[in-house]
C-alpha cells in the first residue's frame, strides 16, 4: 500500500500572564511527543483563518481565552517520511491563569524562562532561541 504524503498546518500560541509562559504536557499515549511539555496548538481545519483557529485550539486544550498578539515565527518538521508539519508561532497574552486541560494534556505549569529550559525538549529550546522567543519583552 502507498501511503499519501500529507502536509499539516498547525497553529501554537505562545501564551503569556505575568511574566510566565504556559506550558502543557502531552499525554503518553498522544502520536507526536507522547509525555512531553510544549505550547498549545492544533491543526487549523479547512477554511478556518489561522488566528480564529489558534484561539479555537488554546481554549479547546487549554480552557483559555487568549489574544493573539502577533507571529513569532514560522517552522517545518517531518514527524515521519510521509507527512510533514508546517508550524506556525504566535505569541498570545491571557486575563487568567486557571487552566483546565483537555484529554490531550495531563499536566500545565506557568513557567520562567528558566523553567521552559528544563521542561521543554531541545529541539523547541533551540527554536525558541533562534527566533528570539527567550528575550520577548513579555517575559521575566
Amino acid at each position: 500500500m502507498i501511503r499519501e504524503n500529507k502536509i499539516l498546518v498547525v497553529v501554537k500560541g505562545v501564551i503569556v500572564n505575568e511574566g510566565k509562559v504556559l506550558l502543557v504536557k502531552r499525554a503518553e499515549e498522544e502520536e507526536v511527543g507522547g509525555g512531553t511539555w510544549e505550547c498549545a496548538s492544533g491543526k487549523i481545519e479547512f477554511g478556518e483563518d489561522l488566528e480564529t483557529a489558534l484561539v479555537r485550539e488554546v481554549q479547546e486544550e487549554t480552557g483559555l481565552r487568549v489574544t493573539v498578539e502577533r507571529i513569532l515565527y514560522a517552522t517545518t518538521f517531518h514527524p515521519n517520511p510521509t507527512k510533514q508539519v508546517v508550524m506556525l508561532s504566535y505569541l498570545c497574552s491571557s486575563n487568567s491563569k486557571i487552566v483546565t486541560l483537555s484529554k490531550e494534556h495531563t499536566d500545565s505549569r506557568w513557567c520562567s524562562k528558566d523553567e521552559m529550559n528544563l521542561l521543554l525538549t531541545p529541539k523547541i529550546i533551540k527554536e525558541f532561541e533562534n527566533h528570539d522567543v527567550f528575550a520577548l519583552d513579555q517575559l521575566i
